[in-house]
């Protein structure tokens, strides 16, 4: 038999070799176009959107003196001077809460307010909770939230009542569909010189406010939320470094670290991850009606590395993080952004 003869394709053992031969090109083309496909998915949906200039980080923002502005109980963003600035313009997200259903108390101004934007561009629908009286926020930041695509629900109402809270997050179930996420970021601060002056009308206000309602809003959220969802809190480094004139805040704001990193513990068999952050000085509403006095007010940020508060857009990328899949491995932390102090470690 000639050379040529053996090689003919009609030889069984030759019709093998080419088979296999075929098959192990396919499944290399297949293997090349599945991560392709996989490069592709992962490229964000902005690439092509520049990044902001770079800047430095210590005059980016507005720094004391400020003015004095006196606001009565809660305050509105809309009336300070200067306006916080909660990512109204500048925010871009890239579908890192795509799909989600949120959540947030305290979402009408200030920190709420930021985050309830960033969620929004980052793909999530989005209930806020505020006060009546701070309907007129309310309205501009429900607006950006449809205008970002998504779903928004207006729910105000009174924290401090139990059954509110529950109404609360039933209805923001009930709106949105779903409740994979609560984000805690209401609370109420004013200041006492002297605890002879703290009347228990005042204590009580503060703790049913920023710790029962907290308690209240995840015993009524948990039986909502399937594996995979996140709880944000929101903490304080006063909560690690307590002002004298804030001891009512100072304390729930220590309680609420401490309900972080227990339920951290507690609901993670569930699936539900459980983190907080810790502000520091942060320019938002609260601080001109009453948190502070209005001799701090004009200083206000002064006493930190920074040497001015921090704006609500620059912290609402934490509570996404941590509220986002991209931290699976994250529970019963507070993540403290407090204008280089160092508080919390």
């Amino acid at each position: 038999m000639s050379d040529r003869e053996k090689e003919t394709p009609s030889d069984p053992s030759r019709r093998r070799v080419l088979a296999g031969s075929a098959k192990m090109g396919a499944a290399t083309l297949g293997a090349a176009a599945l991560l392709h496909g996989r490069m592709a998915e992962a490229e964000p949906q902005n690439a092509g959107s520049p990044a902001p200039p770079l800047s430095n980080p210590m005059t980016m923002y507005p720094a004391p003196p400020f003015p004095a502005q006196p606001q009565p109980w809660p305050g509105l963003q809309g009336k300070m001077h200067p306006v916080p600035d909660c990512g109204e313009t500048t925010y871009r997200g890239s579908g890192r809460m795509a799909g989600r259903h949120a959540l947030i108390t305290g979402g009408d101004s200030g920190i709420g307010r930021a985050v309830a934007i960033a969620f929004a561009r980052e793909g999530a629908d989005v209930a806020i909770n505020y006060l009546p009286q701070e309907e007129e926020d309310a309205r501009q930041v429900s607006a950006l939230i449809r205008a970002a695509g998504r779903k928004a629900v207006a729910l105000p109402g009174d924290l401090r009542d139990e059954g509110f809270c529950r109404k609360l997050v039933d209805g923001a179930a009930r709106e949105l569909g779903a409740l994979d996420c609560l984000v805690n970021a209401a609370g109420r601060q004013h200041y006492c010189e002297n605890i002879l002056d703290l009347t228990t009308e005042e204590f009580d206000w503060t703790v049913r406010t920023n710790l029962y309602a907290l308690f209240w809003l995840i015993k009524a959220a948990v039986p909502h939320m399937p594996p995979g969802s996140s709880i944000v809190t929101t903490s304080s480094r006063n909560a690690y470094d307590p002002n004298e004139i804030l001891v009512d805040y100072a304390m729930t704001k220590a309680g609420i670290s401490n309900m972080t990193r227990s339920l951290g513990k507690q609901l993670l068999p569930k699936g539900i991850r459980v983190n907080g952050v810790a502000p520091g000085p942060f320019w938002t509403p609260l601080q001109v009606c009453g948190a502070q006095p209005q001799s701090v007010v004009e200083r206000f940020g002064a006493d930190v590395t920074y040497h001015r508060p921090g704006q609500p857009a620059e912290i609402a990328p934490v509570y996404v993080t941590l509220a986002s899949t991209d931290s699976s491995y994250v529970t019963g932390q507070i993540w403290g952004i407090t204008g280089g102090n160092g508080q919390p470690g």
